[in-house]
């Protein structure tokens, strides 16, 4: 057992034949120990060059030693350490890698320099992953917004034809009156008359390259809300410039690819064009993806703040939507928008459906994060 344990570390830590644990690795684990030599010992062992042959024999390697959330990593940590994107240009490449977020989000970054012949399968591994997300993450968003939806719709003494006769009996079960085998009907509670859109929600992302995995996540979810008719839905990105993609949330695929990760940040444009769209601000959800850091004149952006907020517009700030850990965001800016009552927060994506149910229900956000998110 001790001898098990020790090889493990060896394979973990790295070492020669001077490393002093007396461990001899079989083949298989010698071709472990150098697959993993490659990432994290590349100063020493020279990595995997720039060689695209070398490796995809090397993620092919990585494949058949680790589970695939493990190669994730790994493989995540080479593109990282060795620079390797420029090879992700290469379909050899495209064709061995094991998608993920980060490397859609890697991919987005690259989109204008993947060859035109390659940008096919380019595509290809980014439908793979929004396909997952999709699966995942769908039915938990609908289900909790169009739950909202229903619930914030009801009426109290509705019309006849409007009665939802089930939660109005469940809510005047106490006025059962045993003589008569009735139920007193105090209260009456009705679907209310349906709407083509009872709400606007608008996703504003910022897309400067550290924003890459909450991009991901927000143009998943932009297109699960953009395909429910209860509410109406815009997707703008922005970076000094600003982009309403709306008309790509049909194909969450050309929505990435629409994307340009990197450049400038300019919050104040992006929100004020985000004015420009709002019509209904009392029905309206803002939720602004960013880091807040803002390239642009930070007086205008509070400003912008500040006429969203008194205008009754529901606006969250995310400085994060994605699984990566806590971000790096302007606590500055965030501190101002807390003096605002405006709710700034990181929210993973199993959160974000639920956050949006209570976005949408006008629930008090605050109270909704203390009670959901760890700070």
């Amino acid at each position: 057992m001790e001898q098990k344990y020790l090889k493990r570390w060896r394979l973990i830590l790295g070492g020669d034949e001077a490393d002093g644990t007396g461990i001899t690795l079989t083949k298989e684990e010698q071709r472990i120990d150098n697959s993993l030599k490659a990432v994290y010992e590349s100063d020493r062992w020279g990595g995997l060059g720039s060689s695209s042959p070398k490796v995809s024999r090397w993620l092919g390697d990585i494949r058949e030693f680790f589970p695939q959330s493990v190669v994730q990593v790994i493989q995540r940590d080479a593109i990282k350490r060795l620079h390797l994107d420029s090879l992700l240009t290469e379909k050899e490449m495209l064709e061995t890698v094991v998608p993920d977020v980060h490397l859609v989000a890697t991919l987005m970054s690259l989109s204008r320099t993947i060859p035109e012949k390659n940008k096919e399968t380019a595509r290809q591994v980014v439908r793979k992953v929004v396909d997952e997300l999709l699966q995942k993450l769908s039915a938990p968003t609908q289900q909790a917004v169009t739950g909202a939806l229903n619930r914030s719709s009801r009426r109290r003494n509705p019309r006849y034809n409007e009665i939802d006769w089930k939660t109005t009996i469940t809510k005047n079960l106490k006025n059962y009156q045993p003589e008569y085998k009735t139920i007193i009907p105090e209260i009456r509670i009705g679907y209310g008359r349906k709407r083509k859109s009872l709400k606007d929600i608008i996703l504003c992302l910022d897309q400067s390259g550290s924003m890459g995995t909450s991009v991901v996540y927000s143009g998943i979810f932009g297109a699960v809300l953009a395909s429910l008719p209860a509410v109406n839905t815009r997707m703008v990105v922005f970076d000094t410039a600003v982009v309403d993609l709306t008309e790509d949330l049909q194909d969450p695929v050309d929505l990435l690819f629409g994307v340009q990760l990197g450049g400038g940040t300019d919050i104040a444009r992006a929100l004020t064009y985000c004015q420009e769209i709002i019509s209904r601000p009392l029905d309206t959800v803002l939720v602004l993806v960013t880091d807040l850091y803002e390239g642009g004149v930070v007086r205008e952006m509070y400003k912008r703040f500040v006429e969203l907020v008194n205008s009754g517009v529901q606006l969250i700030v995310l400085p994060a939507l994605n699984d990566d850990g806590a971000p790096a965001y302007d606590k500055t800016h965030a501190a101002f928008l807390a003096e605002l009552g405006v709710p700034t927060f990181a929210c993973t994506p199993d959160k974000f459906p639920d956050l949006m149910a209570a976005a949408l229900s006008k629930q008090d956000i605050g109270m909704w994060v203390s009670q959901n998110i760890s700070q």
